[in-house]
C-alpha cells in the first residue's frame, strides 16, 4: 500500500484502536481485543435499536468512521425504535451474544460502552440519548 493510503487509514484506525483500548481498561480484559470489539459492537446495537431513527443516525455521526461503520451494520428500520422497558431485556443482547462466556456481566459491558461514549460523544448528544432511554436505562450512564 503506498504512504497515501495508508496515511487515509491510519488516522481511523488510530482512533478506532483508542476506543478499544479504553473499553479494554474499563473491562479489564487486557489483550482480548476481539472480545472487546464484539461486546462494543453488541452494546451500541442494543443503543441504536432502543433510539428513534433520527437520533441513532445523530448518534452515529459523531463515532469515528470505523466504529460508525459496524454500529450501522445490520441496521433493519422497520419496527424501530424497540420498546424494552426492562433493564433485564435491554442487557439480554448482551448476554446473548456472550451465552457462552460466563466472565463477561452484561451490565458491566453497557456501563464501560456508555462511559467511553460519554468520554467521545458531546455532552448535548448523550444526553438527548438519554433523554429518549427509560430511567432504568438512564440510570447505567456514568
Amino acid at each position: 500500500m503506498s504512504n497515501a493510503a495508508s496515511e487515509i487509514f491510519d488516522a481511523p484506525l488510530q482512533k478506532t484502536q483508542v476506543w478499544l483500548n479504553e473499553l479494554m481498561r474499563e473491562l479489564q480484559w487486557d489483550d482480548k481485543p476481539q472480545k472487546t470489539f464484539l461486546a462494543l459492537r453488541t452494546a451500541l446495537h442494543a443503543l441504536r435499536d432502543r433510539l428513534t431513527v433520527e437520533e441513532a443516525v445523530h448518534l452515529g455521526a459523531q463515532l469515528p468512521i470505523l466504529i460508525r461503520g459496524f454500529y450501522y451494520e445490520g441496521w433493519k428500520l422497520a419496527q424501530k425504535p424497540v420498546k424494552e422497558r426492562h433493564k433485564s431485556d435491554f442487557l439480554d443482547h448482551i448476554a446473548q451474544v456472550f451465552r457462552d462466556d460466563d466472565t463477561v456481566d452484561p451490565e458491566k459491558v453497557m456501563r464501560a460502552v456508555f462511559k467511553i461514549l460519554a468520554r467521545h460523544i458531546t455532552a448535548g448528544e448523550i444526553e438527548n440519548v438519554k433523554h429518549l432511554l427509560p430511567r432504568t436505562l438512564q440510570e447505567l450512564w456514568p
